[in-house]
């Protein structure tokens, strides 16, 4: 009786063999040096685009007082009763004016930093969406010199009010005079503590627990509105800016691996 030989079958590859993943297996971290150099030149690119903003005074106001004329038909003009509180309760202006100045360079990078260290499954796309959400600020920076309430009648400085160091007081600050004071639309204070907020809850496990980052965000557009340095609209063009930037960083992802050598700007290597 023959013996019937089976012919072992090859698989069929249903794909470009060559492609790369999207990204490397959990637990690969990205080169520490790489990523402080490109943090540095994306903060230092930032930095140098944010003050290119035109800076005609006259047009900056005209389109702050139609932003609240805006607000106002839209009844949603929240900043000058809480500017007012701010200026009335000494402790919340003093506070408010710190978290302003402080929080905004220390949360932001300390969770970035933390995403690399504890969930390197998740740092390369949330650092994506930062740089991506920073870029299309940036955009709107630059085609809409807007200047913050304070500079408007009826609204208070609360750093000039309290004496307390801020990122700018109308001017009379030393930050102030070098830094763009029309850049204020979207607010990248409400972008980035969103895109806290998201990082953190997403890789909370609890369901309950997962909402408890998103006070920081609630209370970052109370800062902001309260010391009248952004108008609400600002804040809600902070988060379509992150919603447009999360769009930007899929779209990253499906396309580096046919971006050849520029991927690995973007890549875990």
């Amino acid at each position: 009786m023959g013996i019937m030989s089976s012919s072992a079958v090859a698989p069929v590859a249903t794909g470009d063999a060559t492609e790369a993943p999207e990204d490397k297996p959990a637990g690969v971290r990205p080169r520490v040096w790489r990523e402080i150099l490109l943090i540095a030149l994306c903060y230092t690119a930032y930095s140098f685009v944010r003050n290119l903003v035109p800076t005609t005074h006259t047009a900056a106001l005209r389109l702050g007082g139609r932003i609240l004329n805006l607000e106002h038909l839209l009844h949603i003009g929240f900043e000058l009763p809480l500017n007012h509180l701010f200026v009335r309760v000494h402790w919340i202006g003093v506070v408010a004016n710190y978290y302003y100045s402080t929080l905004h360079f220390i949360v932001t990078p300390a969770i970035l930093a933390w995403l690399y260290v504890r969930h390197q499954d998740r740092y390369v796309f949330y650092r994506r969406l930062i740089f991506a959400t920073t870029v299309l600020a940036l955009v709107g920076f630059y085609l809409l010199p807007l200047a913050p309430p304070r500079m408007l009648p009826g609204y208070v400085d609360t750093v000039l009010v309290w004496h307390t160091h801020g990122l700018y007081a109308s001017g009379a600050s030393p930050v102030g005079s070098v830094s763009n004071q029309y850049a204020a639309m979207p607010s990248l204070h409400t972008g980035w503590a969103l895109w806290c907020a998201i990082a953190v809850s997403d890789v909370i496990r609890r369901p309950w627990a997962k909402i408890l980052p998103f006070l920081y965000p609630l209370a970052t557009v109370l800062v902001i509105l309260g010391t009248a340095n952004h108008y609400f609209l600002d804040a809600v063009g902070g988060a379509v800016t992150l919603g447009c930037g999360y769009l930007a960083a899929r779209g990253v992802r499906l396309v580096i691996p046919r971006l050849g050598p520029v991927a690995r700007v973007f890549s875990t290597e």
